[in-house]
Formats: structure tokens, C-alpha cells, sequence
């Protein structure tokens, strides 16, 4: 039973160290840290209002002046509901076609009328011109009038009938309307020389034929609306210093709220639902941003970038709550955030995480669609230029800085323009939301740079930044391979050559395989007389004729382990050690291999006894480098090599490294071997381009005529 106690505490210690318990935690503490940010503005303090009443009484300390947003909305409801619907036709020909109608009701009125009917036999006619069922005296003194009335009457009557139905269409009529009172519509146009009678009868006869020939244009009808909203002005609500703004135990208005708030006093409450909801939305960001690295990202589900990503949104949400009423939104360097996590991931996680933020932000603190919109562009826009700058200027980042604080400024003017009319603009306040903006991209930039270096340093995170200072050939460690190890700094050399054209050539990072390159044989610099490129510029023998084959392969495989001691020394990124302790892999040293053949026979040497004992290159970049680093020096051994020369070896040392599976586990295809095979052939002939050899007699010539140009 203790044994088994044993156990589990190890392995929870264990698990406890893991890279996995690490993040877990990161993100379990991200949770509730965020969440009692967020909640500590909105749900968590207790206030002066209980239940909408106000328990205390307060007067103004200074002058105030908020907008009473319930006055404001209501003056604007008033003033919509009085704009009048704007109208369109129908269709184009709708007049004529009721007026045809009309007229033909009349032709038919008129032949009942001419007719030898009966009078009973004449009305039901007409009753039935006109669709009516109804038997009471006003509809037959009216059906009697048509076709009883004489010729004259009813020629002015039938002319009547269509001046009235033309002065109906000329002001438009509705389907609305006509529902709601056709018959009202039709006896307000009527003349009033006309008895009851024949106005009835006109209303029968145009209700016939009378039809909407106007309907709403509802996209006009909403911007003549708008236009209105527009140029009403907030109403304001102003308190004096003294002036009572609320007494105890009244119930609290809008305007009151924002009064108080003012004046300092905390209006807020308690909420345990506004706390699960905050936990939720940042619960779900979390998930969001979590399933997107797993699945696109993987390389970032390490402590250090989890833990990177963590800090950044901490301190923003910090700034953000932290930040006073009075003070805009703007200042919050929400680029600055894009553009380092941009350096440090990638475009599009930065892009995720920032727009998760951002909508946290601004749920959790109610910022208005301007910010959000002002944010998010400004983002956007901070993420694209730090895609693109050049590492080397610095200067790079602070311009970047310049380019998204102008976009944001333009932002903020658009936003303005589009939500204020001429009338109502206030100019002052325009100026300085866009100085802010424009200040808030250009600060962003400058935080950036200089927080760079600091963030490499705490996270161990290599950026681009990073590696041009490593690049600098003043750096300590390279200036001891100039003067301790000329032959290895000069192979470093043509080695990160070969690895920067290379890894260009297949969408790998060349600037880090170019510094890698410059690093990878530094443990070379503990015992420098061992490796023959160094023994030339000295001018000694090669110490390993005097030495045992197997004694010498030890020596000569130490040199990744000892460059990573040193490599930890000095104080190089780890992403540095992991080219150095994989660019040889566990292959084979051939020479000393051979060498022991032919000493001892091939019955007391094995090939494992001669291999590096080495990680094999897991990325792209490790790998170019073992293959530029073996072709380089394989190339410089050949004697003044012809092109042919140099592409057999090229391909020899690629293939053989191909079957001896030192690329296993590097994610490069076939294809980008051909690639990465085809530029170094390119390079290394213009390295090994022979130079004119003049003959002597050549030069004679040339002298001689360099006298007789003097004399």
C-alpha cells in the first residue's frame, strides 16, 4: 500500500514538471484571473443603489453634464413617427387603366340607362354593375339616380366622376389607406355641389374601379428617418455643484446613473449571473483560442508561448479595466498586443487571439461598436505591417506603429461622419478621438520594440529580432571562431550561405537557418586543433595520425554536446541548441569507420561504434543544415572540382543521407530535397569559380606597353 502511495506521489511530481500540467495551468489560472478582471467592473463591488432605490442621498461635487439617453430616445421616437411615408408608383400605366375602367362603368351605366328594362329590372342591373347585394333606401335612391337621371345631369355627372377619381390618383393612394377608409378618401374629393345622392353614387361608382396606384418606399421612407434622428440634438442634463442629483430611497433614473457615476460613486452591484456570463464568454475564448493552435498551431502548445499569449491578454484586460471613465478607450494599446504576438506566433494566431480580446473587452465592458470597429481595423492593420517589416531596421516597427495609427485615425473620422450630421458634429471632439487614435498606433509601435528584447529573455523565444543581433559577427562567441577557429568561422560562413539560399527556396525560415549555420560547430571551439579545417591556418600536423580510430571518433563526435555547453554558457536560445546537438544526427564518421576497418578488420569493428549519438533533425531548417554542412565540406576536399564534379557530389552526400535515415524525422518531401539539391549546385559553383590564368608572355606584352605608354 505505501508502495503504491509511492507511486502515485512520483508520478504527480512527475506530471506536475510536464509541459502539459504547465499549460493546463496557465490556462486554469488565465480563466479566473480574467474572469474576476472583467466581473471586478461590472458585478463585483457593492454600490450605493440596492434594487434600483438609491440608499443615500447625493449632491453634485462640480459640475456636471451627461446626456439623459431616455429624454434623447424619446424626442426621437416623437420626431420619426411624424415623417410621412415616402411614396412610389405601383407601376407605371396604373392612372390610365383605373381611368379606362371608369370610363367603361360609365358606357355601361349609361346602355342600362338607354335601355327599355323595367325601373326594378334597371336598378338590379346596376346593382349588379357594381357588385352590390345590399337592398336598403340609400343604395336604391342611388342605383335609382344612374338611370333615371336626365342626359344632361349625367353627362355632368360621369365628368365629374372622372375629375374626381384623376384628383385622387394625382395625391396617391395607398393599399393601407384604402383598406382602412376607401369611402372617406372618395367623399373628401367629391364636390360639395353635389346632393347626398349623387355623392353616393360617385362613391359606388370610383370605389369600383379605385385601386392603390402608390405604395411605400421603405429603404427612402428609413433614411428621411434617419436624416431626422440625425439632426436631433442629445438633451443634457446639467447639475451645478450643490444641486441634488438623487435622494435617499428614490428610485434611481438613467441619467441619475450617469451622473453618479461622475461624481465618482459606484453605481454597480453585485451579480452572480453577470459573473457566470463573464466566465463563460472567457471560458469559451479560451476553448476557441486552445482548439485552434491544437489543430492548426501545434507548435505553439508549449509553456512558454501559453504562458506568452497569457500575459498579453492579462495585461490588456488589466489596462483596460483599470482605465477611468473620463479617459477614452483608445489608449488601450490593443496593437501593440497584435504586433507581438505577431513576431512571437504567427499572423493568424495573433489575429484570433486579438479579435478574442477585443470581443471581450468589449462585451464585458459595454464599449460602444465604435471602439470594437476602431479595434479590430486597427488590429488587422498592425498585424499586416509587422508581417512585413525588415528585421534589421528597427526603425521598422515604430513606422508600422505610424501606418496603423493613421488607419485608425482615418477610422474614427469615417465613424464620426457617418453617425453625426453637419449640425451636430462637434469638431473638438472629432480632433482629439482621432489625435488619440493616431497617438495609440504610434505608442503601440514604440512598446513593441522595446519590449521585445524582454519578452525573448523571459519567454526564451527566438524572434527575427533576436536572431539579426545574433547574426552580428561582433557577437562573443563568433568574434573566439574568428580568432580560435578561422577554418571552422570560414565553413560557418559558406555553410549559412548554402542554408539561407535554401531554405528561401522551399518556405523555410532562412534567416534562422543563416544563424543557426553560424553557430552549429561552436563546440569545435574546445578542442579546434582536432578538426583539419582549423590545421591548415595553424600550420601543424593532423594530431589524429597519433591517435586510435575509436579514440579520435569520440573526440571528433563530442564537438554538438560540447556547443551546446557552450551554447547554454553564452546564453543562445534554445531553438540554437537544437540545431547544434542535431546537425549530425547518429550518422556515421566514415573516415575514422574506415579507418578502423583497415586497422582491425571487419570482424572487430561495428558501424554503431562510429556514429554520433545525436537527436536527428526535426525541423526543416536542422535539416538543410546537416546537408549544407556535409556538401560544403565535402566540395571544399575536392581539388579544384569541375561543375560536374560538384553536382555528383551534392547528390551523393544528399542520397546517402537519405538512405541512411538521418531525414526521418524532418518534414522535408522529395521534392524539396530536388529543390534544396538544385540550389546548392547553383551556390557552390559560384564558389568554386576558377579564376584567369594569364600566361607570362600575356603579361610581357602588358608591361611592355605600359612602358611605352610612359615614355
Amino acid at each position: 500500500m505505501l508502495k503504491k502511495l509511492t507511486n502515485l506521489i512520483n508520478k504527480l511530481i512527475s506530471y506536475s514538471y510536464s509541459n502539459k500540467f504547465r499549460n493546463y495551468s496557465i490556462l486554469a489560472l488565465s480563466l479566473l484571473l480574467l474572469t474576476l478582471l472583467l466581473a471586478s467592473r461590472n458585478f463585483l463591488f457593492h454600490n450605493i443603489i440596492d434594487d434600483g432605490i438609491s440608499k443615500i442621498t447625493v449632491h453634485a461635487n462640480k459640475k456636471i453634464e451627461v446626456e439623459d439617453t431616455e429624454k434623447t430616445d424619446a424626442k426621437k421616437r416623437y420626431e420619426s413617427l411624424k415623417v410621412k411615408p415616402v411614396l412610389r408608383p405601383i407601376q407605371d400605366n396604373i392612372n390610365g387603366i383605373m381611368k379606362g375602367k371608369l370610363g367603361e362603368l360609365l358606357n355601361s351605366v349609361k346602355m342600362v340607362k338607354e335601355s327599355d328594362s323595367a325601373p326594378v329590372e334597371k336598378r338590379n342591373k346596376i346593382k349588379g354593375l357594381f357588385d352590390i347585394k345590399e337592398d336598403n333606401y340609400f343604395i336604391n335612391t342611388a342605383a335609382d339616380y344612374l338611370y333615371n337621371s336626365p342626359e344632361a345631369s349625367f353627362a355632368k355627372f360621369a365628368s365629374e366622376s372622372l375629375f374626381t377619381l384623376d384628383k385622387i390618383l394625382e395625391k396617391g393612394v395607398t393599399e393601407n389607406e384604402l383598406l382602412e377608409n376607401k369611402n372617406g378618401i372618395i367623399g373628401q374629393s367629391v364636390s360639395n355641389s353635389f346632393t347626398r345622392t349623387q355623392k353616393l353614387a360617385m362613391t359606388i361608382l370610383i370605389g369600383k374601379v379605385l385601386e392603390p396606384n402608390m405604395e411605400e418606399d421603405k429603404n427612402a421612407t428609413e433614411l428621411a428617418v434617419q436624416k431626422v434622428i440625425a439632426n436631433i440634438r442629445p438633451v443634457i442634463a446639467s447639475y451645478e455643484k450643490g444641486d441634488l442629483i438623487i435622494s435617499s430611497g428614490e428610485r434611481v433614473k438613467k441619467v441619475q446613473k450617469e451622473a453618479l457615476k461622475l461624481a465618482g460613486y459606484n453605481i454597480n452591484r453585485f451579480d452572480f449571473i453577470g459573473i457566470v456570463g463573464i466566465f463563460s464568454l472567457v471560458g469559451l475564448c479560451i476553448f476557441t483560442t486552445l482548439y485552434y493552435i491544437v489543430n492548426f498551431e501545434c507548435k505553439f502548445i508549449n509553456p512558454s508561448y501559453t504562458g506568452l499569449i497569457a500575459l498579453l491578454t492579462g495585461v490588456i484586460t488589466s489596462f483596460a479595466v483599470m482605465l477611468p471613465d473620463k479617459i477614452s478607450p483608445y489608449v488601450i494599446p490593443i496593437p501593440a498586443m497584435a504586433m507581438l504576438l505577431t513576431i512571437f506566433t504567427s499572423s493568424r494566431t495573433a489575429l484570433l487571439v486579438t479579435m478574442l480580446v477585443i470581443v471581450m473587452l468589449g462585451v464585458s465592458l459595454q464599449y460602444s461598436i465604435d471602439y470594437i470597429f476602431v479595434f479590430m481595423l486597427g488590429a488587422i492593420i498592425a498585424i499586416f505591417t509587422s508581417n512585413t517589416i525588415n528585421y534589421y531596421r528597427r526603425m521598422d516597427m515604430v513606422r508600422a506603429g505610424f501606418d496603423v495609427g493613421l488607419i485608425q485615425m482615418f477610422v474614427v473620422l469615417v465613424m464620426f461622419l457617418l453617425q453625426n450630421s453637419a449640425e451636430n458634429l462637434n469638431l473638438a471632439l472629432m480632433v482629439t478621438k482621432m489625435f488619440m487614435a493616431f497617438g495609440n498606433g504610434l505608442i503601440s509601435g514604440m512598446i513593441t520594440l522595446g519590449i521585445i528584447p524582454l519578452i525573448e529573455s523571459a519567454f526564451k523565444i527566438i524572434t527575427p529580432y533576436g536572431l539579426a543581433e545574433l547574426s552580428d559577427h561582433n557577437q562573443s562567441l563568433l568574434r573566439r571562431l574568428q580568432f580560435e577557429a578561422p577554418g571552422t568561422y570560414h565553413h560557418s560562413l559558406m555553410v549559412s550561405n548554402l542554408c539561407e539560399a535554401a531554405a528561401e527556396s522551399i518556405g523555410a525560415n532562412p534567416i534562422l537557418a543563416r544563424v543557426a549555420a553560424f553557430y552549429h560547430d561552436i563546440g569545435k571551439l574546445k578542442r579546434p586543433l582536432f578538426f583539419i579545417e582549423n590545421q591548415s591556418y595553424f600550420g601543424i600536423e593532423n594530431p589524429h595520425e597519433n591517435l586510435n580510430p575509436k579514440l579520435s571518433k569520440m573526440v571528433i563526435t563530442a564537438h554538438p554536446k560540447d556547443g551546446v555547453e557552450l551554447a547554454r554558457e553564452y546564453g543562445l536560445p534554445p531553438i540554437i541548441h537544437q540545431f547544434i546537438i542535431q546537425h549530425h544526427g547518429d550518422g556515421l564518421a566514415a573516415y575514422f569507420y574506415k579507418q578502423a576497418l583497415e586497422n582491425e578488420g571487419a570482424g572487430s569493428v561495428s558501424e554503431e561504434q562510429f556514429r554520433y549519438n545525436n537527436p536527428k533533425p526535426s525541423s526543416k531548417e536542422a535539416a538543410i543544415l546537416m546537408l549544407a554542412d556535409a556538401v560544403e565540406s565535402a566540395v571544399r576536399a575536392l581539388k579544384n572540382p569541375e561543375s560536374e564534379e560538384v553536382d555528383d557530389m551534392v547528390d551523393k552526400i544528399v542520397r546517402e543521407r537519405l538512405i541512411d535515415g538521418q531525414l526521418s524525422e524532418s518534414p522535408l518531401t522529395q521534392k524539396d530535397l530536388k529543390t534544396i539539391g538544385g540550389v546548392f549546385k547553383r551556390v557552390l559553383r559560384g564558389m568554386q569559380h576558377h579564376r584567369v590564368k594569364y600566361h607570362e608572355d600575356i603579361l610581357e606584352e602588358l608591361n611592355k606597353k605600359s612602358l611605352n605608354g610612359r615614355c
